[in-house]
């Protein structure tokens, strides 16, 4: 499956969407970015909807990795919607449905009731099937969702 380098936008309310074209230089974790715009001004993405897992956690430099594999280097244009509790802005790239395919990260679906629903449908779907297949994180007897994992620590 490929995967684009664009970002979609996620319409959400009356939340103001902000738009930042450029490179993508830094991978944090499976689920967040740095991009560099053309103003040489850095902004954290949190890929939205999908949360990776930590990293001391399993998988999490797998995940990471995946994420890099498909993003780093690349130019992107991030759609975001909305900054999270820790003043990230949040985007909905389809990297995140990558990332799910992969096994490397859970559908967080706290937040569905923000995606539309084709989208919701297509998440779903892609972490039910790398669950079946036993992809990634899924082939742990027991996988800890990370939300779960912070909770403990």
């Amino acid at each position: 499956m490929r995967y684009e380098t664009t970002y979609s936008v996620l319409p959400v309310g009356t939340l103001a969407a902000a738009e930042i074209n450029g490179q993508i230089v830094a991978i944090a974790d499976g689920d967040t970015l740095m991009i560099l715009d053309s103003g040489k001004q850095q902004h954290k993405i949190r890929l939205a909807f999908i949360d990776a897992p930590e990293q001391k956690q399993p998988y999490g430099q797998r995940s990471k990795q995946s994420l890099s594999d498909l993003a780093f280097g690349k130019d992107a244009k991030a759609d975001c919607y909305k900054t999270d509790r820790y003043g990230r802005v949040v985007d909905g790239k389809d990297v995140g449905l990558a990332q799910l395919d992969a096994g490397l990260a859970w559908w967080y679906r706290k937040y569905a009731h923000e995606q539309l629903p084709q989208k919701r449908i297509d998440y779903e779907s892609a972490e039910d099937r790398a669950a079946a297949d036993r992809v990634g994180l899924w082939q742990d007897k027991d996988p800890v969702p990370p939300w779960e994992w912070r909770r403990k620590r």
